[in-house]
């Protein structure tokens, strides 16, 4: 088990408890960008909302930075705070900069390229159960 001294961030139990949470993306992510280790694809991330299926992530990309193939299981949003990504999926490939935001179709398979050291927020949303 790892000591509280040696953990980059509080734990997930500390971090969504409650019933409101006032983000600042700012200081979320010059706090991502000062821990230093980026993965493997050439970004860092966290979660800043995880309650039930619905998921806020914040991610900080170095340039030519990205996230492989995939799809998620609920409606997605893209959206750059700073820098610029490429977006592909089957049906376009997505040239997105500063303020500009994606929304993507349950299980749409999409990767995600930073063309120069970016920022973006990621949201994850279930589908609505189908009435008969």
């Amino acid at each position: 088990m790892t000591a509280p001294e040696d953990r980059l961030r509080p734990r997930p139990s500390d971090r969504f408890a409650g019933v409101e949470h006032e983000l600042d993306l700012r200081a979320a992510l010059s706090a991502l960008r000062a821990e230093g280790r980026t993965s493997a694809n050439g970004h860092q991330q966290i979660a800043l909302m995880h309650q039930g299926p619905v998921r806020l992530i914040l991610f900080a990309f170095e340039a030519n930075g990205r996230i492989p193939e995939h799809a998620a299981p609920g409606w997605v949003t893209i959206h750059v705070l700073r820098g610029a990504l490429n977006v592909r999926t089957p049906h376009a490939l997505h040239v997105l900069s500063d303020g500009r935001l994606l929304s993507l179709a349950p299980n749409l398979r999409h990767d995600v390229e930073a063309t120069e050291e970016s920022d973006m927020l990621l949201g994850i949303y279930p589908q609505a159960p189908q009435t008969p």
